[in-house]
């Protein structure tokens, strides 16, 4: 179970982009995280691995408290979070399999990941998580010279390595059309269900938040405004979280 207790983020220049936000997730969950840009949404998913150091509040993983981990510490909790992030984050001059295998960073002895050393174990393991995503014929190939689509598949096979209990998703399908949205979001699906890996997914389409969340959290300039299941995600609750203008827009652009 995590639980996020009173978070709060205020960067350095006094933006305050987290205020006492607090809720928990359960095992297995599928949580949706909406808000407008710059709610807060991206800044909480980093808070919880803590690649960004909350000002004050607690997050626990398992009744392991993530914020108050020593280095070493938060080297075995990162081991169980994986990260998928919106604009990819590959190397882009390295081949898909260089990339993939960079997941078991943490896992891996320091010296020799340097040098790019890894095991035949875990060149198998990065293979089958190129299979699970179905670009395993793309392992030799140049980050740079595939789709979107498929740079986002390579993401999850990256994260996939770390064999995490958690996934972190930041707006992973905004800079995708449509279908490759559904497809990106089958697979975290699929993870979710078939492998019991809870995920914590920002979106801003309310048609896949119904579509593969179990349950939702809403921010609105850093705070908590909205706790509940899809269809608790009414007009007026929508407007809450959106503010009065907003319409309820689906991925295909129509209004729901």
């Amino acid at each position: 179970m995590l639980r996020v207790e009173h978070l709060t983020k205020v960067f350095p220049n006094g933006t305050v982009a987290l205020k006492d936000v607090s809720f928990t997730v359960k095992d297995g969950e599928f949580l949706a995280i909406i808000g407008l840009s710059g709610s807060g949404k991206s800044t909480l998913l980093r808070c919880i691995n803590r690649l960004i150091e909350p000002t004050e509040g607690r997050i626990f993983w398992n009744d392991v408290e993530i914020t108050a981990a020593s280095p070493k510490e938060l080297r075995e909790i990162r081991r169980q979070i994986g990260m998928i992030f919106q604009q990819f984050n590959l190397v882009k001059r390295s081949s898909v399999m260089t990339n993939v295998l960079t997941g078991r960073l943490g896992y891996a002895h320091p010296i020799l990941s340097l040098f790019h050393y890894f095991p035949q174990e875990d060149r198998e393991r990065a293979l089958a998580a190129l299979e699970r995503v179905g670009i395993v014929e793309k392992a030799n190939v140049r980050a740079d010279q595939l789709s979107g689509g498929q740079q986002q598949r390579v993401g999850i096979a990256r994260a996939l390595m770390q064999e995490p209990k958690l996934m972190l998703a930041d707006e992973p399908v905004a800079s995708l059309d449509p279908v490759l949205a559904h497809s990106i979001l089958r697979y975290l699906e699929l993870l979710n269900q078939e492998d019991g890996i809870t995920v914590l997914c920002s979106l801003h389409f309310l048609d896949l938040v119904h579509r593969y969340a179990t349950r939702v959290i809403g921010l609105k300039d850093g705070r908590l405004v909205f706790e509940g299941a899809p269809s608790e995600l009414t007009p007026e609750r929508f407007k809450e979280v959106y503010g009065e203008e907003a319409e309820m827009v689906t991925v295909g652009g129509n209004a729901a």
